[in-house]
């Protein structure tokens, strides 16, 4: 797991492996709250390595030392199969170790990222609305890839019950209107832009006395930017919190990520994203079906309660667990 979402994603497969009489073991990356939602959800994960940061040359030292570490942690154990989504220091370990591994993701342009592991895994796994001829760059052909249905959030929240304890916890006014925002992935290769929009949107909610404006960062470094900035309206929590509970309970939410706008769309709240990069499959298909809005202006944004709760779209989580299990040995 190397980042928090992935905490997510795995937390329903794990269970259900284990369910089945398989033995699952844990490994996480050390970045953002990853380590911190794996204790909020009692995951018992070993922990290897950190994030090397933007810098390009720290992130390949980075990825060699997880690597190493990766390799010494598998070797001689007996694993039979490699799970990641998108990690490719378990990509490289589990191709030294001859480990079968499986790959996912639902992103297509992180060029980098699947050049390794793509090429390496034996299943590709990746929601249907990413055409498969994008992967073709990649060494994914038909003998490799399979698709699923929906998101990958419709299924880690199948058995999701929001908190209502969430907001009190942060001292949410629901009175005013109540955002959830998500800034830019700055350290991401393929967002290597910093996203323009972030603090102008910032600016207008943070000064709107009707919004209380939830920011859940990424890095300490984001942290402490929008601490510094003094925004009246602006609730910057001090460590992981249960985002898919706020996200829930919210009137709205924005983010110029992937994972909480998806999370957005399947537990029915409004969603804008402000991603700077280029859109992929996913999200051009919730555009398309009026489920996503993209957001290049602050102004555009429509700033009010919801009338009620939107649709839901959650799935089984078993469905993923068949298509793993279904790797090439």
């Amino acid at each position: 797991m190397t980042a928090p979402a992935h905490v997510l994603v795995f937390r329903p497969i794990a269970e259900r492996l284990r369910r089945r009489g398989h033995d699952v073991e844990l490994t996480a990356r050390d970045y953002s709250q990853t380590v911190e939602l794996m204790r909020m959800h009692r995951i018992e994960a070993t922990v290897l390595g950190r994030h090397g940061g933007a810098n390009r040359l720290e992130k390949a030292m980075a990825l060699a030392a997880r690597t190493r570490a990766m390799r010494r942690f598998g070797k001689g154990r007996g694993f039979e199969l490699a799970l990641a989504h998108g990690s490719n220091d378990l990509a490289l370990a589990a191709a030294m170790l001859r480990v079968p591994a499986a790959n996912t993701f639902d992103y297509e342009f992180a060029v980098q990222q699947h050049n390794v592991g793509c090429r390496l895994a034996r299943r590709v796994m990746v929601p249907d609305r990413i055409p498969a001829e994008r992967l073709k760059r990649f060494g994914v052909g038909p003998d490799k890839l399979v698709q699923y249905p929906g998101l990958k959030e419709e299924y880690y929240l199948y058995d999701f019950e929001p908190d209502e304890s969430a907001l009190e916890a942060l001292g949410v006014d629901r009175e005013r209107v109540v955002v959830v925002f998500r800034p830019s992935p700055d350290v991401a290769l393929y967002h290597r832009r910093a996203n323009p929009l972030f603090p102008r949107v910032l600016d207008r909610l943070g000064n709107d006395t009707g919004v209380h404006a939830i920011v859940i960062p990424r890095t300490d470094a984001q942290s402490d930017y929008v601490r510094s900035l003094g925004l009246p309206s602006v609730i910057v929590p001090a460590g992981a919190v249960d985002a898919q509970s706020l996200i829930a309970l919210a009137d709205l939410a924005i983010s110029a990520g992937g994972t909480m706008n998806r999370e957005a769309v399947a537990l029915g709240t409004p969603v804008y994203t402000t991603y700077g990069g280029r859109l992929g499959g996913v999200d051009e298909a919730l555009i398309r079906e009026g489920r996503l809005r993209p957001l290049t202006d602050p102004e555009a944004v429509e700033i009010r309660k919801r009338d009620s709760n939107g649709a839901h779209h959650l799935r089984d989580p078993n469905v993923l667990v068949d298509m793993f299990l279904d790797t090439p040995r």
